[in-house]
């Protein structure tokens, strides 16, 4: 198989595994395990000696052709599909940690990943240091002995902060941590953290990646000695498994990647530049616009915008409801990268267990508001807002 593709080639042919009746589309293979010729055989399979699949937990046809796919996508050398986006967060980094050791996290994460650091990390005895992760120094200035992972989103969610993944990558590498990238904001089309230095890149394959609000899913990739030393057993034995069906959903789904992010981050920087002007507007944070405060960093990283705009209404709550209530095309929705433009309030739903100075580090006022673009007209979309936010007062 080529390795050459372009992108957009990848997310239709890589990885595709046919059956013996060459079918066109891939194969769901809805089985729990497998059979084997013989008791030798299957000794030999459980030893490592001969390849093939053992059981649906540890791995399945479909399940491995989406990860290969996106490991032709992301540049990986392997990857782990996973039931959720947060379950590969989870195993991410709780694979690599004993009690004892330390964790170093930019503060602007979305609500469960803060959990995961904050709440469940150290149940175990891992400790962890929150930092604002636009500055490097704070990277360097929060390390310490038992340093062993750096992790971040990048852009933030819901503000749209940007984090110098290079500069992280090094400060890491002195001190032998390992980076772990949430990616799901910027999509593997117009950010690559490996290219960047990062060593596990992760996706809540939910989103973008399956981009029609159909199913669960998540990914982990990185290197393969990294998954073969760290995330291979905990994945066996604690089951975060993807459904081959779900597999199948987000194979179908990556197929059309290109084309959906394209539209929605066009729709999104027009949208980003018309509430840019309403006066009902206090500021609009979109990666794709010179006036975003970590423009430089963009600009070295990123191939592009992105599909999600961040902006503030000058009423507070009263007004984001008002502006979300009266809206008719865009959809009130705490979900994001899908077809379907899609808009949430951060203050009371995917934030909402962070205390009210937690949100304020973060950027998060009571008039912050989401906007995930999807693929509809553009002009449909302005109309939308234009006529929505005569409901707000200015």
């Amino acid at each position: 198989m080529s390795k050459n593709w372009r992108p957009a080639t990848q997310l239709v042919h890589g990885g595709t595994t046919r059956s013996n009746h060459g079918e066109t589309s891939e194969a769901i293979f809805m089985t729990q395990g497998f059979v084997y010729d013989s008791s030798e055989a299957a000794e030999a399979r459980f030893k490592g000696e001969t390849d093939g699949f053992i059981y649906a937990r540890y791995g399945s046809p479909t399940n491995d052709m989406f990860e290969k796919r996106m490991c032709m996508l992301e540049g990986a050398e392997d990857a782990r599909a996973t039931a959720s986006g947060m379950a590969a967060v989870s195993a991410a980094i709780l694979c690599q940690l004993k009690a004892g050791d330390h964790i170093v996290a930019a503060r602007a994460l979305f609500g469960s990943c803060r959990w995961v650091v904050e709440t469940l990390a150290p149940k175990y005895g891992i400790e962890f240091t929150l930092i604002d992760g636009r500055f490097l120094e704070n990277w360097e200035n929060a390390v310490k002995p038992n340093t062993k992972v750096f992790f971040l989103e990048s852009p933030t969610n819901p503000t749209l902060e940007v984090v110098d993944i290079a500069g992280v990558a090094k400060i890491a590498n002195q001190i032998g941590a390992k980076v772990v990238v949430d990616n799901v904001f910027a999509t593997p089309l117009m950010q690559k953290p490996l290219e960047l230095g990062a060593h596990i890149v992760v996706y809540s394959a939910t989103k973008h990646i399956d981009g029609q609000g159909r199913c669960l899913g998540g990914v982990i990739l990185s290197d393969k000695e990294w998954i073969d030393e760290h995330l291979h057993d905990y994945f066996r034995h604690t089951g975060p498994a993807l459904s081959p069906f779900n597999a199948w959903t987000l194979l179908k789904g990556i197929e059309t990647l290109p084309l959906r992010v394209r539209q929605q981050s066009e729709n999104a920087a027009r949208v980003a530049d018309f509430l840019a002007e309403q006066s009902q507007v206090a500021k609009v944070i979109y990666p794709g616009r010179k006036d975003h405060p970590q423009a430089d960093i963009i600009a070295r990283q990123m191939k592009g915008g992105s599909t999600l705009v961040c902006f503030e209404l000058k009423g507070g709550k009263e007004a984001a409801f008002a502006l979300q209530n009266a809206l008719d095309v865009v959809l009130i929705s705490n979900n994001l990268g899908d077809s379907k433009s899609l808009i949430t309030h951060p203050a009371t739903t995917t934030h909402k267990n962070l205390s009210d100075e937690a949100r304020a580090e973060l950027g998060i006022s009571p008039g912050t508001v989401r906007f995930s673009a999807g693929i509809e007209d553009s002009e449909d979309l302005i109309e939308d807002f234009a006529r929505a936010l005569k409901s707000v007062q200015g």
